[in-house]
């Protein structure tokens, strides 16, 4: 017989990725966790997901599974709610990309705690959208594309891709720069940056090969190295912030789109007025082009 654990074990494996992730989460020895996964595949009699190198992945069978096990927890959670055993709703598991500007996030995550409790999942665009169709994240912020125009996509904001300086620098007060004349510049590169490959075509096309400093996943770091005159770098407009100024790159015309979009099932409308009031705060936002 199929019991309400096996399932919850089987829901922890795909949030978490692993066995062994999964285990910690619930606080599980990880061959209990295996023995019980097994007994749920045993009794569904289907394989429910494949170890690859880094994560699992489900099969159809474990596709079918999961929307099923989502469903009955999700009643499981509201019969115990009617009955008063227990006051906290589910936690609210919302996507951030990753090169989303950090003060927006921390606006986003206060206004959001007030009433729920929040699990931030920080990602690529590409990873957020496999967790939304897996069931394993509520929503996500996320880059908005063609095509993105269903009920369960609000826009939040559009801006441009830009050069980042730091405030004393004198590209600083230059309203547009050439990227030829940034050839003797020390470069930081961003390596959470949607546009990485792109960018590095863009000054490889025209012959600009600078100096790095540095090569960071890190956001913040890399705009405080910025804001210190350690480098420069490009990136969405809405990271400019306290010491650090976007300006106009010639020929480097990409935007963005940010958005919220919501898990099937899922409207999103909380978070989106979440989204906008915390997005309104961000002052480089109000300059957007």
């Amino acid at each position: 017989m199929i019991k309400r654990a096996h399932l919850r074990h089987f829901m922890a494996l795909v949030d978490e990725g692993t066995i062994t992730a999964a285990a910690a989460r619930l606080n599980m020895t990880q061959p209990t966790m295996s023995v019980s996964l097994a007994e749920l595949e045993r009794q569904a009699g289907a394989t429910l997901f494949l170890r690859d190198r880094r994560r699992i992945r489900l099969t159809d069978a474990g596709h079918r599974m999961l929307a099923h096990a989502r469903s009955i927890e999700r009643e499981f959670r509201l019969a115990e709610a009617m009955a008063g055993d227990t006051p906290h709703a589910p936690p609210l598991r919302l996507g951030i990309l990753a090169s989303l500007p950090t003060p927006f996030v921390a606006r986003l995550a206060a206004s959001l705690t007030s009433n729920h409790q929040v699990m931030l999942v920080e990602g690529s665009d590409a990873e957020l959208r496999h967790r939304l169709r897996e069931g394993r994240i509520t929503a996500a912020i996320t880059l908005l594309r063609e095509g993105d125009a269903d009920a369960r996509c609000h826009p939040l904001w559009e801006e441009p891709y830009q050069l980042l300086v730091a405030a004393t620098s004198d590209l600083a007060g230059q309203r547009i720069v050439r990227p030829e004349d940034l050839g003797a510049e020390t470069m930081i590169a961003r390596r959470s940056c949607e546009l990485l490959a792109e960018t590095s075509r863009f000054f490889t096309l025209r012959g600009v090969r600078p100096a790095f400093s540095l090569r960071s996943v890190q956001e913040d770091r890399c705009l405080a190295l910025v804001a210190a005159g350690a480098g420069i770098t490009t990136g969405p407009a809405s990271l400019a912030g306290e010491g650090v100024i976007a300006t106009h790159l010639d020929g480097y015309a990409y935007r963005r789109r940010i958005g919220l979009m919501a898990a099937a099932g899922q409207s999103g409308e909380a978070i989106f007025a979440a989204g906008r009031s915390a997005a309104a705060g961000l002052e480089a936002i109000t300059r957007l082009s």
